[in-house]
Formats: C-alpha cells, structure tokens, sequence
C-alpha cells in the first residue's frame, strides 16, 4: 500500500476495469479497438467499479455502521444509476441523432447539412446497459477486497 487503501482501491478497480475492456472487445466481438482505454462506456463499466471499490473499501476501514460508509454507498448508487440510466440514453440520443444525419445526407438536398457544422458526429458510446454496471460492481468489490488481502488490511 502506498498512501490510502481505499482510494487506491478505487483507482485501481477503475484503471483496471478500463484495461480489460479491450480484450474483452476482441474475445466477444472479434474486434481490436485499444481506444477502448481510454473511453467511456463498455464492458465492464469502469464507473461501477470505481465507485464500488471504494464503498467497499470504506466498509473495511471504517465498517458499514459508519457515516463514511453511508456517503459511499449513496455516491455509489447515483454514479451507478446514472451510468445505466441517464448516460445510457444519452448514448441512445446520440446513435439516433447521428444516424438521422446519415439518413438526410443520403436521401435529401439539404444544402444546410453540407456545412461542416453538421457534420459533426456525436459519441454513442457514452453509457452502460444494467450488466456492465453489474459486472462493474462486482469488479471493484473484487479488486478492493484482493488488493486489501494483499496490502494486509483485511
């Protein structure tokens, strides 16, 4: 352990969980995007994991009694609702928006879609469905608990 078991608990479960996506991608959709890193969305939800590591963390130092504990879990639980909910749509907006434009673009005149401005694509990736941000979860309650067996603190 090098200064705090419970944030690095968490930025691990999140560095972690942005990692492995990329082989995750390639083994169940047979697609190399390394991108995947550094991006939001996907599986598993790094969100889920960050915010899970550290409530579990916070249990294990502080018990689930305690007011710490009770501020990371609610944290936890609006972080999580937002990725699979409102994160989620935001994305859904996005792939429709996106390909409404390809839509006019193919079949219409429209002079004013031949602005640049326009042209812009928005990122549908932003969100996650309810089973990446479960298997986010238990990716961070995985981590902090291992990293807490191995740093001597459980």
């Amino acid at each position: 352990m090098w200064f705090n078991y419970v944030l690095e608990s968490a930025i691990l479960a999140n560095v972690l969980a942005q990692i492995i996506k990329v082989p995750l991608r390639l083994i169940t959709k047979k697609e190399w995007r390394p991108t995947l890193v550094l991006s939001t969305g996907g599986m598993p939800s790094s969100h889920s994991a960050f915010v899970a590591a550290l409530a579990t963390a916070v249990a294990f130092i502080n018990g689930i009694d305690s007011t710490a504990f009770a501020i990371s879990f609610c944290f936890a639980s609006v972080v999580i609702y937002d990725a699979m909910g409102i994160r989620r749509h935001a994305g859904q907006h996005a792939k429709m928006l996106n390909q409404l434009l390809d839509d006019l673009m193919k079949t219409g005149n429209l002079s004013v879609f031949q602005d640049e401005t326009y042209q812009k694509r928005f990122k549908e990736l932003l969100g996650h469905e309810p089973l990446e941000t479960f298997c986010g979860t238990l990716f961070g309650i995985f981590v902090a608990v291992i990293y807490g067996i191995m740093a001597g603190v459980i």
